[in-house]
């Protein structure tokens, strides 16, 4: 299996994800390993020397000026994580919390925390084991680190909390039993080391840049299925229009929906046709599709630099020079986190304009609500009623927390970047868009079949025909509701975009042109 080093490779969204999901396996090599036992040694020979260091030998947050005798260092990192376990709300996902895990492996293993080698290697022994913490996902302002979500990550260390463990939740204390575990001895520094950082926040915005890549891929395919079905122009794609006004995103997408369409009968049966131009959301998908591109390559550029970052307090360097810094706020997170949530809300918000355009009847072809015979039968119009309102609760969504801050700490922690919540808005709105999404894609699909006997370009094919070993076409009225879902599942798994994949490979069409790396998880 291949190996990731923690502490030294970069680590980049696309490997965390490997690491989380157990198709790569996390090491720490021996030089790591070195630089994390002198840290470690550093910390100790503090303790000794008496030197004050903030959560060494002080208490946290408004307590920094409470001196804490040498016998207790190692008490007060036990009840920082009993103290700090303050989560409520639903639990995250058992891949978030996996990411956690491996972010704070990297993070620790950079050597600047203090951390023991013995406490590092039972949390890997967790990632191994697949023993994932239960994490509540509110209670982190997104400064001093996410403190509540990593207090109740760590717990399982000392005994406590829950674990995702074999299909099961069970105690901390149970897997102790189950598995002949004890308790991780804390030495001074460890707790305050475990809760300090931003990974709550970076493992959030690791699923959404995950997640986004897929909606930004679906929504060119898709978008491109309803070009075809309203006999759109491919002409909006050629390069020469966006050579003179070049944004990567905007190059990329139209690059991606010329070769998409390229070779279509439906393209060429109306090439001579008198219609000078199509509307904004047909037209204009290479500039906000791309707009959202860049955004997402924002987040990426943050994240990655975020994934390979000590954020922990103090740092020890040595044991004459430590550093009381920021390096945990979440506020260079906070804000792309927040710029991706608009710019996932823009792709459902354009979706939903191209699925009414499908369902006016005003194109040659194509029947009013997407029905030969309506009256009796109503069509498509309500699925687009959902979009509508997933559209508007998306809007509703798109105020950035990271324009909020609220004091905390009793005033030392004056403010704080509310990261933490957007990074779980940002996953909350990219679920819209996949259902948003969907909605149009039925819809789409629909309408494709109404340009029959022409065939589309090999890609767009490809796709409609995944759709329909799902979702029939439909004559007369039915429950919608199971067609969306379908839909909707087609578009989350990621079966969509490896249908396109595949039929670019297939037929030699390069859907990315040239920039997959650029636009890439890695």
């Amino acid at each position: 299996m291949k190996e990731f080093h923690y502490g030294e490779d970069l680590l980049s969204p696309g490997l965390a994800l490997e690491l989380a999901g157990g198709k790569i396996r996390g090491v720490i090599s021996e030089k790591a390993e070195a630089r994390i036992r002198k840290c470690s040694d550093d910390v100790q020979t503090i303790v000794n020397s008496r030197k004050i260091v903030y959560g060494v030998n002080t208490g946290f947050g408004p307590l920094c000026t409470t001196i804490i005798s040498e016998e207790d260092t190692k008490t007060l990192q036990y009840n920082i994580l009993k103290s700090h376990s303050v989560g409520m709300g639903d639990d995250v996902d058992e891949e978030i919390s996996a990411l956690m895990l491996v972010l704070k492996m990297h993070a620790l293993s950079k050597g600047y925390s203090g951390i023991q080698m013995e406490t590092l290697e039972r949390i890997n022994w967790h990632i191994e084991n697949r023993a994932f913490p239960v994490v509540p996902s509110q209670g982190s302002v997104g400064a001093s680190g996410d403190l509540a979500p990593l207090a109740h990550l760590f717990l399982p260390l000392i005994g406590l909390g829950k674990v995702h463990y074999k299909g099961e939740i069970i105690t901390g204390a149970e897997l102790f039993e189950r598995e002949n575990l004890s308790p991780v001895l804390l030495g001074p520094k460890e707790g305050l080391a475990l809760i300090n950082g931003t990974q709550f926040i970076a493992a959030h915005a690791v699923k959404a840049l995950q997640r986004m890549k897929n909606i930004l891929d679906c929504a060119d395919i898709i978008g491109a299925m309803s070009l075809e079905a309203l006999l759109g122009s491919a002409k909006p794609f050629q390069k020469e229009l966006h050579q003179i006004r070049p944004y990567e995103g905007t190059i990329y997408v139209a690059d991606r929906l010329e070769h998409m369409l390229r070779g279509s009968e439906i393209l060429k049966s109306h090439e001579h046709c008198e219609r000078v131009q199509d509307p904004y959301s047909i037209r204009c998908m290479p500039q906000v599709h791309g707009a959202s591109r860049n955004a997402w390559k924002h987040l990426k550029e943050q994240l990655t630099t975020e994934l390979n970052s000590v954020t922990d307090n103090p740092i020890i360097l040595n044991p004459e020079e430590t550093i009381s810094g920021g390096n945990f706020h979440g506020q260079p997170m906070a804000l792309p986190l927040d710029y991706s949530t608009l710019a996932s809300s823009e792709l459902g918000n354009i979706s939903d304009r191209r699925t009414y355009l499908l369902l006016e009847g005003t194109t040659e072809g194509l029947p009013k609500l997407l029905m030969e015979h309506t009256g009796i039968n109503s069509g498509f119009m309500i699925p687009q009623y959902t979009s509508a309102a997933l559209v508007t609760e998306n809007k509703s969504l798109c105020f950035p927390p990271s324009a909020d801050s609220v004091p905390t700490s009793l005033g030392q922690e004056d403010h704080v970047s509310m990261g933490s919540i957007s990074g779980r808005r940002v996953n909350e709105v990219i679920t819209n868009v996949e259902k948003i999404l969907a909605v149009e894609l039925v819809c789409a699909a629909q309408a494709f079949d109404y340009r029959r006997p022409l065939k589309s370009a090999p890609v767009l094919e490809s796709c409609h025909h995944a759709v329909r070993e799902v979702i029939d076409h439909a004559e007369v009225d039915r429950v919608f509701a199971h067609d969306l879902e379908a839909a909707r599942k087609i578009i989350a798994s990621g079966k969509l975009v490896e249908t396109a994949e595949k039929a670019s490979e297939d037929f030699e069409i390069d859907i990315h042109g040239g920039n997959n790396e650029l636009f890439g998880l890695y």
